[in-house]
């Protein structure tokens, strides 16, 4: 029978089975909630009823709460609710897992007395993924079951764990064997039933709880190996105080603790800014103008043209996906060269362990080298990965539209250029378009998808389809200089230059991002990429610090040297050399130095990102705010738990940033202007989210 919409009831043989169809991932819904409940309920007051079995179906177990509901009034009934009538009942309940049970399903699962799984299934508590701690008790049950070291892994990583591991883990009683999983638990009911097997109750599990108390340093170790992770982060941290809480706390205790470290965080505005990096990321795939069923069209084989540091990478994503690659260059010692760095990349991640050596042979057997254009004539998609000069490119396309076939789609992966420029060198303008590809390709998730003004709605489609086959976020974005993530950082190392000179050093405005969330500054990025990368010797006018230290030789970490010195072990040290260049310079330049405090260093880097921002929106090259939070959340390292430069903005305060950009703007000049958006914004009291092509006026 049917409880209500997304749960059913039957009795199948004297056990009661009930199945939720609550697409699409099957989240806690109230609706859900409360036809397991009633399901459970009917089930507990049936006599011909011997033994429960919760099962989902769909392509998955329950996937985790709906975080929808977060900040809403609660709807009873709540999952503590639904978990204590699981726990507490009179007969054996069977949680029946394929797909995944995630976050409050796995909590939900924990409650059952017996677990079973399809061996392809996983299972996995990640909350901290946005900003939070598990909420319905998984920091307390967890642990008592897996140990206390395996559980703060799994919840501090958020990692989804397979089902065979899992199994010998403890968290899983059985694996099931064929492909129909409700037989077998169903199956598995009937025999806990006839053998009289008890109803255990995780709560009441403490062997491996004491084991942790005989070692007590087991907190303060995980805290100190793992401290790079989770620099910034505050639910690492809280996971691991609720778990702490397991190990010293009764259990009803330790359940409050971890309630009020959930609520803490919930309310806090890490949660809120991780929150909105999931559900941008998730918005960025609906590109406007795109419907969600436009046709895309068939991608079987893709040729790269560059086979240095990003074409390699990027032909690394289709071969890893299973698609042939075709890749060329100019000189057969380049091409050698380029596959030789690919095949390594391959086989350090197989000495890892996160690829095994058949993927590495399967990979390269996908991988075709080449020195003639000709050769990209059978491609569906061919990428250009060349020097970043337009008459380059433009001589490329040309030579691209005189071979590949037609319907092929040609992208550059230009940075900055101008990609209708770029079109206008070919035939067939609708099928160019920028992919643009983050540095090191093979592994960074950004793919920003350049719209020229010819491009077809199918070539975006397919390029959108594609980003997600080979594992990246695609973001859709408007052609100019830049684009959306580069206009940004041009804004920002424009003005760490200029602080550079008028006080600070590298360092300082290195240290001051660092601590902000970056993973690195400016200076250091610089140094790691190469000083030279764009420099041309025979133009270098000595005009930059940059230009100097290029002319000295000092040309990144490549060099042991540019912004920094750095040693054998590619350690970067502060150095005296180029604190004396930048002070010869200034004084050379006639700039008076002073003291510039650290809270100047940040307004005057992050200010002009969010004002450039607030102009790529205005002039619709971004669609959403959230889709250019997401371009530098996942390609520029902006700290995840701060929601992106427009989030952030917001939480800072809108009126307080255009009032700093005024005054700045009176100080060091026009570049301070403040964007019109930023301006109409703040008189109508509305925010970066709200804007959806605002009036002019």
């Amino acid at each position: 029978m049917n409880i209500n919409a997304v749960v059913d009831y039957a009795v199948d043989a004297g056990v009661a089975v009930i199945t939720v169809d609550s697409p699409p991932v099957n989240a806690l819904s109230a609706p859900v909630r409360a036809g397991i409940y009633r399901g459970v309920e009917t089930a507990a007051a049936d006599a011909a009823v011997g033994a429960i079995v919760l099962i989902c179906a769909g392509r998955t177990f329950f996937a985790g709460a709906d975080i929808t509901e977060f900040g809403k009034p609660p709807v009873s009934p709540l999952l503590q609710d639904l978990q204590a009538l699981i726990e507490n009942a009179p007969k054996p309940v069977v949680a029946a897992i394929h797909g995944t049970a995630l976050g409050g399903g796995l909590e939900l699962a924990l409650v059952a007395h017996y677990r079973i799984a399809v061996p392809a299934a996983s299972c996995g508590l990640p909350e901290v993924d946005i900003g939070l701690i598990p909420g319905a008790g998984g920091s307390q049950r967890l642990p008592r079951v897996v140990g206390v070291e395996a559980a703060l892994e799994m919840i501090t990583s958020a990692r989804h764990v397979p089902a065979a591991q899992a199994h010998a883990m403890g968290l899983l009683d059985v694996l099931a064997q064929g492909p129909d999983l409700r037989a077998e638990a169903v199956a598995f009911a009937r025999r806990v039933v006839a053998e009289g097997r008890a109803l255990p109750r995780v709560r009441e599990l403490d062997a491996k709880l004491e084991a942790a108390r005989a070692a007590p340093g087991l907190f303060a170790q995980f805290r100190a190996g793992h401290a790079r992770r989770f620099r910034g982060f505050l639910a690492p941290e809280y996971a691991i105080r609720a778990v702490e809480a397991a190990v010293n706390l009764p259990f009803d205790a330790g359940i409050a603790e971890e309630k009020r470290l959930f609520r803490e965080l919930l309310d806090g505005s890490q949660s809120a800014a991780q929150r909105h990096a999931f559900f941008a990321e998730r918005r960025a795939a609906k590109v406007p103008g795109i419907p969600a069923d436009a046709p895309t069209r068939t991608i079987a084989r893709v040729g790269v043209i560059g086979a240095g540091t990003m074409g390699g990478g990027i032909a690394m994503n289709f071969l890893s996906a299973g698609i042939p690659v075709v890749l060329v260059e100019t000189s057969r010692e380049a091409l050698d060269r380029g596959i030789g760095v690919m095949r390594g990349n391959y086989e350090s991640s197989a000495k890892r362990g996160t690829s095994g050596a058949a993927d590495v042979a399967r990979n390269m057997a996908l991988l075709t080298g080449s020195l003639a254009l000709g050769d990209l004539a059978d491609c569906d998609l061919v990428i250009e990965a060349v020097f970043e000069q337009m008459a380059i490119k433009q001589d490329v396309f040309a030579h691209l539209d005189r071979v590949a076939k037609p319907g092929a789609i040609l992208a550059s992966n230009t940075s900055y250029l101008d990609i209708d420029a770029i079109a206008a060198c070919t035939s067939r303008p609708a099928d160019v378009l920028g992919m643009h590809f983050f540095s090191p390709a093979n592994i960074m998730r950004l793919l920003e998808i350049v719209r020229g003004r010819a491009t077809a709605v199918d070539v975006i489609a397919t390029a959108m389809k594609l980003a997600r086959t080979i594992g990246k976020v695609g973001v859709v974005v408007g052609n100019c200089h830049g684009f959306v993530g580069n206009r940004m950082l041009a804004a920002r190392n424009r003005e760490a230059d200029r602080l550079v000179l008028e006080g600070a050093l590298p360092w300082d405005v290195d240290r001051v991002l660092y601590d902000f969330g970056f993973p690195m500054g400016p200076f250091r990025m610089r140094d790691l990429a190469g000083l030279d990368i764009g420099w041309d010797a025979a133009k270098s006018s000595s005009s930059t610090v940059r230009e100097l230290l290029c002319e000295m030789g000092r040309r990144g970490q490549k060099t042991g040297a540019g912004y920094y010195d750095h040693d054998a072990a590619r350690n970067a040290a502060p150095s005296a050399v180029t604190e004396r260049l930048i002070l010869d310079f200034a004084a050379r330049q006639g700039v008076a130095r002073r003291a510039i405090a650290d809270e100047e260093i940040l307004e005057r880097c992050l200010y002009p990102m969010v004002n450039e921002g607030a102009k790529i929106l205005d002039e619709g090259i971004a669609a959403r705010a959230s889709d250019i939070d997401t371009v530098w959340l996942c390609g520029y390292g902006w700290p995840r738990y701060r929601g992106g430069p427009m989030f952030w903005a917001e939480f800072e305060g809108l009126p307080g940033i255009l009032g700093r950009l005024r005054a700045l703007q009176q100080v060091h000049g026009e570049e301070f202007r403040p964007a019109p958006l930023l301006e109409r914004l703040v008189t109508q009291g509305r925010g970066f989210r709200d804007f959806a092509g605002l009036d002019a006026g």
